[in-house]
């Protein structure tokens, strides 16, 4: 499991320590990796249009495949439904 986000590893870093993450953080400042997975997109916010990330989670099976996608992902119960679908897949 890591997680990718256009922020800047400093920022990973501190926000991985307040969050006791145990998974590795990526930076990818460039947004290259964001935009071949397709999740960089023009978002809006109180009519204020920019360039972000639409939070996914992707599941990657052993071949390297994409074997589940969850777009728009809510925090709330997130992790569980993750899980469900990742023993469905072993």
């Amino acid at each position: 499991m890591l997680g990718i986000s256009t922020d800047t590893m400093e920022s990973h870093e501190k926000f991985a320590i307040k969050y006791s993450l145990p998974f590795p953080l990526v930076s990818d400042i460039d947004a290259a990796a964001c935009t071949a997975y397709g999740v960089y997109k023009e978002k809006n916010m109180y009519g204020r249009k920019y360039m972000g990330i639409e939070r996914t989670t992707f599941v990657i099976d052993q071949e390297g495949r994409i074997a589940a996608s969850f777009l728009k992902v809510k925090v709330d119960g997130h992790a569980q439904k993750v899980l469900e679908k990742v023993s469905q897949l072993v």
